[in-house]
C-alpha cells in the first residue's frame, strides 16, 4: 500500500506536469530531480511500479520520464544526484552506463506511436550545463530530424575511434563511430579524453545515433562545445520533437 505521502506527491507530479512541466521547469530548475526522488523513486520501493515515471530501475540507477514537450520524447535521468554532463561522478570506473541504458529503452519514443525506428532514425542528446534548464542530468530521447539522418549517412561506415568534422544545422561539430556504448566507449568518456575538468565538460554537448538502419552499424557520437568557433551547447535541434519521420511511415 502507498504512504499518504507517496499518494501526496504522486498527485503534486500529475499536477504540475498537466499544468505545464516546461513552465514549472524554468521556474524550478530542481522540478526533475523532485519528480523522480520524491514521487517515482519512494513509490518504486514502495511498490515495484515506476510511480509518475515510465519506468524505474533501481538496481542500474536511472528512471525513464515522459517529457511534455513532444508526443515521442523521454528522458533518462539518474536515480543519485548528477548534476549534469559535468559532473565528474559520470566518469568513475563504476558509474552507471547511461547511454547504454538510454539506447536499450529507445522503444519508448516508437511506441508513443506504434511504431519501430531503425536506430539511424532516433536520437539520444544531452546539452550543455549552460544550454539547459534542469539541474539533474538527463538525456533527451527522441526522432531524429530527417536531414541530419541524411548528413550523418557518410559516417556509416567510418573508422571506428577516429574524429571527423562537419557542420550540421549551422554549427560545427565532429563525429566520431563507435561499436560499444561501454566501458572506453562511453560517450561521456570519449568527449572527456580532450575535453578534460568539469569546466571543458561543462561547456558540451553530445547527441549519440545509430551509424545507419541495422544494429551492426554501430553509433555515432555528435559532440559540439561552446568553446569552438560556431560551435554549440545544445544538439537538441538536431532531433524532432514532432517526429515528422513517424508521418512517413
Amino acid at each position: 500500500m502507498i504512504r499518504p505521502r507517496l499518494r501526496h506527491l504522486a498527485a503534486l507530479a500529475v499536477a504540475l506536469c498537466t499544468s505545464g512541466c516546461a513552465i514549472i521547469a524554468a521556474a524550478d530548475p530542481n522540478a526533475l530531480w523532485s519528480i523522480v526522488n520524491r514521487q517515482c523513486v519512494p513509490v518504486a520501493r514502495a511498490t515495484g511500479g515506476p510511480g509518475f515515471c515510465t519506468s524505474v530501475d533501481l538496481s542500474k540507477r536511472y528512471a525513464i520520464l515522459k517529457d511534455i514537450n513532444g508526443n515521442t520524447q523521454y528522458l533518462l535521468i539518474p536515480t543519485d544526484r548528477v548534476m549534469g554532463i559535468e559532473s565528474p561522478s559520470v566518469l568513475d570506473i563504476h558509474a552507471p552506463e547511461y547511454w547504454a541504458d538510454a539506447w536499450n529503452a529507445r522503444q519508448y519514443v516508437g511506441s508513443r506511436i506504434g511504431l519501430t525506428f531503425p536506430p539511424n532514425q532516433l536520437g539520444l542528446e544531452i546539452n550543455s550545463k549552460y544550454r539547459r534548464t534542469q539541474q539533474q542530468l538527463h538525456i533527451h530521447m527522441d526522432c531524429m530530424q530527417d536531414g541530419i539522418i541524411k548528413n550523418l549517412a557518410h559516417y556509416r561506415t567510418a573508422e571506428p575511434g577516429k574524429w571527423h568534422w562537419t557542420t550540421l544545422d549551422g554549427n560545427r561539430y565532429r563525429v566520431m563511430r563507435i561499436l560499444s556504448l561501454t566501458g572506453d566507449s562511453d560517450p561521456f568518456r570519449i568527449v572527456a579524453r580532450d575535453r578534460q575538468g568539469s569546466d571543458a565538460m561543462a561547456q558540451q554537448t553530445i547527441l549519440v545515433t545509430g551509424a545507419g538502419p541495422s544494429e551492426s552499424d554501430g553509433w555515432l557520437v555528435v559532440n559540439s562545445g561552446l568553446e569552438l568557433d560556431d560551435g554549440s551547447g545544445t544538439a537538441e535541434g538536431l532531433l524532432d520533437h514532432s517526429c515528422e519521420i513517424g508521418m512517413h511511415q
